[in-house]
């Protein structure tokens, strides 16, 4: 037989042996179909809980004590990596609750300065309780936070805020204007207090801690986002397992529990998976975040800009939307409290990116319709804030912004400042050469906004 024949032979051997391969592998996955999707719907069931706690756990180590307020004084900046998609509309004040230690006692002292909202969520990112100018007004108001299992009498004068969860997240959000309204702010969180219940009750202040009876861990900080991606598969539906025994799945995620007890996922029992239910878990978790990545990537049907449902906060069994937001948007508010539309594409439908300039036009009747106030914030690929030189970060209603002469506004978003002076106060600085995603944030938006009837202009690309 020639070299050439022996050659020839030999590659039909090898596509046969690859085709070989291909068509075991395609069959493996068929069989394996089922499994891989429970995986992907149970990943993205369990996501904000497990995400949750691992945002818990790393703002005890690096930010404050569980059970204590933490007042943040200034807004982030490009370093801020804590949370995705953190905004500079408002001052935080947040908390992790225990409700084992519990019940809580909140004051809210009244407010007639600033916009606020205080919402609570539980361990599923559900917002139970959504405190703040929307729903209580500018009054005084003083709450009782109880943990599900909480038997007992409501003081008078106190509201009742019962968590389905022994896990809470207090992130409220105070409105600021910018650095310059700091002062004002400062004084206003500062009034905010929580307590111990027993401690209210018998007339004593709450303890609070010393100024060296917490500090921070000196350890790298690495962000929970990014734990998450790394977390391994199997160390994953452990956590899972873990947490629902003081966080239980509501009444109504009864078929999920049972689809997960089938496959040997029990709240409270170690989870020990086999190597083709580890090798099955692993792909539905990998197909989870493409179908998440690749929701957030499609064109909406209204033009670019995509919002998220009326059913945020309250999710419901709509795993897929809560796990989503838990990604992308983690302390998420009601969709009474802020819309967030956002956008990586420009009007033509291609990914917005640094290499181009944008403007983004809103006729004269066009401005967000709010009740309160309303920004554009410019995220980096990574979903963190973008440096840059002049430091600014996003642009709103509350900013000295400069209107064109029919009453319409534009503003202009690119890496290089406009050559015109005039321009540069409306001027929204990204990355040169990078992709780059828009977020907008309408606080206590109107009706018109809420249910479609307003919507986002287009951004357009002008180079």
């Amino acid at each position: 037989m020639s070299q050439i024949s022996l050659v020839k032979t030999g590659f039909k051997r090898l596509l046969w042996t690859l085709l070989s391969l291909s068509l075991l592998v395609a069959g493996t996955l068929w069989a394996c179909k089922d499994k891989i999707v429970l995986g992907a719907e149970a990943f993205l069931f369990g996501y904000p809980l497990v995400m949750m706690e691992t945002t818990r756990v790393h703002s005890g180590r690096y930010i404050g004590p569980e059970n204590e307020l933490r007042r943040v004084r200034q807004f982030p900046d490009a370093n801020f990596k804590d949370v995705v998609r953190p905004n500079v509309d408002t001052l935080y004040t947040t908390a992790f609750f225990s409700m084992k230690e519990g019940p809580w006692v909140f004051d809210m002292p009244a407010n007639s300065k600033r916009y606020e909202l205080m919402p609570f969520m539980d361990a599923w990112t559900d917002v139970f309780a959504s405190p703040g100018t929307r729903t209580s007004g500018v009054a005084a108001a003083r709450y009782l936070l109880v943990g599900p299992d909480w038997q007992g009498e409501v003081p008078k004068g106190m509201q009742l805020l019962r968590s389905p969860t022994d896990m809470v997240w207090l992130i409220g959000r105070t409105q600021t204007n910018g650095p310059a309204d700091f002062e004002t702010v400062h004084a206003l969180q500062d009034r905010l207090q929580v307590q111990k219940f027993n401690a209210h009750s018998s007339g004593e202040t709450s303890k609070k801690l010393s100024a060296t009876s917490w500090q921070a861990s000196n350890s790298p900080a690495v962000p929970p986002v990014v734990q998450m991606r790394n977390m391994r598969t199997a160390e994953f539906f452990q956590q899972l397992m873990a947490l629902m025994v003081r966080n239980p799945a509501k009444p109504e995620d009864a078929p999920m529990l049972k689809r997960l007890e089938a496959a040997g996922l029990t709240p409270g029992q170690t989870v020990t998976l086999s190597w083709p239910q580890q090798a099955s878990f692993a792909l539905g978790r990998w197909l989870a975040n493409f179908k998440v990545q690749q929701a957030l990537r499609a064109k909406a049907n209204d033009g670019t800009w995509t919002t998220p449902p009326l059913n945020l906060g309250h999710y419901g069994t709509d795993y897929n939307t809560r796990g989503a937001v838990a990604m992308v948007g983690l302390g998420a508010n009601l969709p009474q409290d802020a819309l967030y539309p956002n956008t990586q594409l420009d009007h033509q439908g291609q990914v917005l990116s640094g290499q181009h300039r944008y403007r983004l036009h809103f006729a004269p009747d066009q401005l967000p319709p709010v009740q309160a106030f309303w920004s554009v914030t410019a995220y980096g690929e990574d979903e963190f804030l973008i440096d840059n030189p002049i430091k600014r970060y996003a642009l709103g209603d509350r900013d000295p912004l400069k209107f064109n002469a029919d009453g319409s506004l534009d503003l202009w978003i690119q890496a290089q400042a406009p050559q015109d002076l005039a321009l540069q106060s409306n001027w929204l600085p990204v990355k040169s050469q990078a992709k780059f995603l828009l977020n907008a944030r309408l606080y206590w938006p109107k009706e018109d906004a809420l249910h479609g009837r307003w919507k986002m202009p287009v951004v357009e690309r002008i180079d």
